[in-house]
């Protein structure tokens, strides 16, 4: 499976190719995180990531241990983009 790319952080790289958004809701499907984002255009875009990059990026998010992500800004990218 192809997953997406998802940041907590503005990148250093390729900045370019990333967009933004604010987490809408985080869960989970067949074993893979599924974050659904509110896209600046106005979208929504539903990213599918391992739990371990779940585990990375809201971990490096400015909120407490056992808060929710929700309402955090993240920059993401679909796959193949």
């Amino acid at each position: 499976m192809d997953h997406d790319r998802i940041h907590s952080r503005k990148p250093t790289h390729d900045i370019e190719r990333w967009s933004t958004g604010v987490i809408e809701s985080v869960g989970t499907r067949d074993g893979h995180c599924v974050v659904t984002v509110g896209a600046d255009d106005g979208g929504q875009v539903e990213l599918t990531v391992t739990l371990a990059v779940r585990d990375l990026f809201v971990g490096r998010l400015d909120i407490d241990d056992g808060e929710s992500p929700v309402g955090e800004r993240v920059w993401y990218r679909e796959r193949g983009g």
